[in-house]
């Protein structure tokens, strides 16, 4: 069935509010020269286990952002001390289920990623995973040199500029991490900074999710329709 008169622009505001943790910057064919972003930007090879710290600027606010992850299953992040996404899959499906929690609120809200398909939000696994979202219109990436007014990475990265739609982003990304250390904006401000990073397991308390006196909400349900 169809959504709820009103249902999807309820949960559209949220989804978008909730997924600020990714720079955005694919869909479309990149031009002649251009390299592909699927291969450049891939996570194949990456660690088993990964736990990051980053800085990131999302609508002039500055942000901090943990991400704990088990292989290609499961993840956590948490941005600010306010929010909590908790997303799993089975490994190599696309589609994934997430549970997000707002922890000054006291809400858990339930959603899958056909779900946020049909809100038009079209984030995939690597997108959560790894802090950079795929460009949803044509593009063109090249490899560029370090900016001179670039801070130094915590680890070694090759530089790409990734322009569309009139803007530009640089972006200094770890092949052996397979994350961006550095991205930088089209004033060359530190739009996201990766600040610590580590390959150990993380606990399995990590990946529980602790709601007691959580009020529960089902976007699912509010979307699709009973």
């Amino acid at each position: 069935m169809t959504a709820k008169p009103g249902a999807a622009d309820r949960w559209r505001s949220l989804v978008l509010g909730l997924l600020v943790a990714t720079v955005a910057v694919s869909a479309w064919p990149a031009e002649p020269a251009s390299l592909r972003f699927d291969q450049v930007f891939t996570a194949d090879g990456e660690p088993s286990a990964q736990h990051f710290s980053a800085r990131f600027v999302s609508r002039g606010e500055q942000h901090v952002m943990q991400l704990w992850r088990d292989g290609d299953r499961r993840l956590v992040r948490r941005t600010d001390d306010a929010t909590e996404i908790h997303v799993s899959r089975t490994p190599h499906d696309p589609d994934y289920e997430m549970v997000v929690l707002d922890l000054r609120r006291k809400l858990e809200t339930r959603v899958a990623r056909y779900d946020l398909y049909r809100l038009g939000s079209f984030t995939d696994w690597f997108d959560l995973a790894h802090g950079l979202r795929h460009p949803k219109a044509a593009y063109r990436l090249t490899a560029t040199s370090p900016p001179k007014t670039a801070p130094l990475p915590i680890q070694a990265c090759r530089w790409y500029r990734l322009e569309q739609s009139g803007r530009s982003t640089r972006i200094c990304w770890s092949a052996r991490e397979h994350v961006p250390m550095l991205m930088l904006g089209d004033d060359d401000r530190v739009a996201w900074a990766l600040t610590e990073l580590t390959h150990k397991p993380a606990p399995a308390s990590v990946f529980e999710i602790h709601d007691i006196g959580f009020v529960r909400n089902d976007a699912h349900r509010d979307i699709t329709g009973d």
